[in-house]
This record gives structure tokens, C-alpha cells and sequence, in this order.
């Protein structure tokens, strides 16, 4: 079964764990890019992206390389924005949904303390389905690296595998 990881990461917690992923796996990666970068500092960082998330934006996408006939499993990893996964996420399912139907899913969710829970709700919500195959929450991965993060990863992967 062919997988794929789509992914937007700005401070590089989600793109470290994707990589990571991927690599145990053997899954293409798709790093989704918004066309107009968000503000990456301060409390500016926090008050547009929280928006976006919570008004639903839809931000144009870079180009990205994604045939949905070559995979049957998508693994989405997005940071938690407002309690919201990220809107360019949002924008690769809007411009995909049709494809991505009959498709098995997981997420992984990387945060700074909150909203995980309600992050994979509405991502569920969003592609219209009742669960994942396979969930991950992690708290700054890239900054904790520990014994404990590198096991929740593991045990993910190995729900995405069985």
C-alpha cells in the first residue's frame, strides 16, 4: 500500500517528524507551501495565523506533485493553530477532496500545548469521516527530542503499518 505525507510545518516540528515518519514507512513526502508566506515571529505569528484557522481560510498553494491514484494511505501532519489544523492543509484537501475519497487516513498533530485534541475533530470533520487509522499528538518534537515523543512516534508508525 503506497503512502504519502502531506504536511505544512513553519517552525519545522511537523517537517521533522514527517521526515521521520516517512523514512520508517516508505512514504513520498508532500510539503504544502502557501503562495503568501504567514508572519513566522512574535505575537503577530499567533494573532493572523490563529485567524486564518479559525475563519477557514484557504490560502493558494505553491505547486506541489501529488497523483491520488499512486496512494491508498495519506498521512496529514499539520501544527495546531487556534485549536484548528492549518489552512494550507485545509486548501490541499478543498483542492483534492474528490480524489481522496476511498483513501485511509492518519494525523499527526504538533503543538505547543493545546488544541491538539480539537485540531484532529475538525481535520476529521473536514475530510468527512468518523476516525483515523492512526493519531499522534506530539508537544515541539524537534525541540524534545526524548525517549518518550521517539515511542509515541513509533507506536504510530506501527498503527499506520498493521
Amino acid at each position: 500500500m503506497k503512502k504519502a505525507i502531506v504536511y505544512y510545518s513553519m517552525s519545522g516540528n511537523t517537517e521533522y517528524v514527517a521526515k521521520y515518519i516517512a523514512d520508517k514507512i516508505d512514504a513520498d513526502l508532500i510539503k504544502i507551501v502557501p503562495k503568501k508566506e504567514y508572519p513566522s515571529k512574535g505575537m503577530i505569528k499567533f494573532l493572523w495565523g490563529g485567524k486564518s484557522a479559525i475563519m477557514g481560510d484557504t490560502p493558494a498553494l505553491e505547486e506541489y506533485s501529488f497523483d491520488s491514484s499512486k496512494y491508498e494511505y495519506i498521512v496529514f501532519g499539520s501544527p495546531v493553530w487556534a485549536s484548528c489544523f492549518t489552512p494550507p492543509i485545509r486548501s490541499f484537501i478543498k483542492e483534492n477532496r474528490e480524489n481522496l475519497k476511498g483513501k485511509k487516513f492518519a494525523a499527526f498533530i504538533c503543538n505547543m500545548g493545546g488544541g491538539a485534541d480539537k485540531a484532529l475533530d475538525k481535520l476529521k470533520n473536514y475530510l468527512d469521516i468518523s476516525e483515523l487509522s492512526a493519531e499522534l499528538v506530539l508537544i515541539e518534537p524537534k525541540e524534545n527530542r526524548n525517549e518518550e515523543n521517539e515511542k509515541k512516534i513509533n507506536e504510530f508508525i506501527e498503527r499506520i503499518n498493521s
